[in-house]
């Protein structure tokens, strides 16, 4: 099991703040170090100082790190248009040397899109604005050089474009598809993800929702066992209840709520947990880490999670 950091800066935080969250990430070994792709603070607080932008953040985070892996959970397919989208996202897996993954979603959060002038279509039109935009940025990426890529989709019309930049990771870095939907998440998985993710969700509706990208895989003749699958967690560690206490209330949760929906306790209560997620077929887990000043949180689940989730330690 790799455990990587998930943060969401939009509820507060600057790049700097987001930079030194991310570098000590890296020193302590986590796997990865994502970021959401938001504009609006959700839920209640100013949201001082206000958004940063996802892409540009990665951009710094890339020459600012030198090993950990980034991305975004998830960019949101309403944010951008797929051609310049994916001329960043490959400029940024070339500044990287080769370390982005690439998280995409339809968007969802109504607020921020009418907070910031971004069109917010239906459900319907979303998804196919998001199956549309995988296939011309996957469809690009993948695109021999000295050769054009075309597509004619009912939002999209991309005519003889060069493709290019290349990304460094060929032919593409790894694509990620996330939620819990039971027909169209499934089947856009599995015809362009190499990673799903379920975000905030129990053991056995995980479970669940792996079998299905599973069948959906089987479906479109591709083996299930070339799919990632891993989960999204809220995280609250604490070596004794005075620890978590604070911990809980310094992000504005109840820690019985956060034992009972999220990854909440003692390291070895949070470590047995995990191990959970790993049975029912997880092999990463996103750990939503919210207050982005408190390092020695991030410390402490270096020292007393990581090393007994080891794969020796949860089969």
């Amino acid at each position: 099991m790799k455990l990587r950091i998930f943060t969401e800066p939009q509820q507060g935080a600057s790049y700097q703040r987001l930079a030194r969250a991310a570098r000590a990430a890296e020193d302590l070994g986590f796997d990865a170090f994502f970021r959401s792709d938001h504009y609006l603070r959700i839920g209640d607080g100013s949201g001082l100082p206000g958004p940063t932008d996802a892409w540009i953040t990665l951009a710094g985070l890339a020459l600012q790190t030198s090993r950990i892996r980034l991305g975004t959970m998830l960019t949101a397919a309403t944010f951008r248009l797929p051609g310049p989208l994916a001329v960043a996202v490959a400029q940024v897996d070339q500044m990287s040397g080769g370390r982005i993954e690439f998280g995409l979603g339809a968007g969802w959060y109504q607020a921020e899109h009418d907070a910031y002038g971004i069109p917010f279509p239906g459900l319907g039109e979303r998804f196919t604005r998001l199956e549309e935009q995988l296939a011309i940025i996957t469809g690009m990426w993948e695109t021999p050089e000295g050769t054009t890529f075309s597509f004619q989709g009912a939002h999209y019309r991309v005519t003889d474009s060069p493709a290019l930049p290349k990304p460094a990771q060929r032919p593409r870095p790894p694509v990620l598809v996330g939620g819990a939907g039971a027909r169209r998440t499934p089947r856009l998985a599995a015809r362009f993800a190499d990673e799903y993710n379920v975000p905030f969700v129990g053991v056995a509706d995980s479970a669940a929702a792996f079998s299905r990208v599973r069948d959906a895989c089987a479906a479109a003749g591709r083996d299930p066992a070339s799919m990632t699958y891993s989960v999204a967690q809220v995280v609250c560690a604490g070596r004794d209840q005075a620890e978590l206490a604070r911990r809980a209330a310094a992000i504005g949760r109840d820690l019985e709520e956060l034992r009972a929906t999220g990854l909440a306790g003692a390291p070895g209560e949070i470590a047995g947990k995990i191990g959970e997620f790993a049975r029912s077929g997880a092999e990463r887990i996103y750990l939503q880490v919210l207050d982005l000043d408190d390092l020695d949180h991030l410390a402490l689940i270096a020292s007393d999670v990581l090393p007994q989730v080891s794969s020796r330690a949860i089969h």
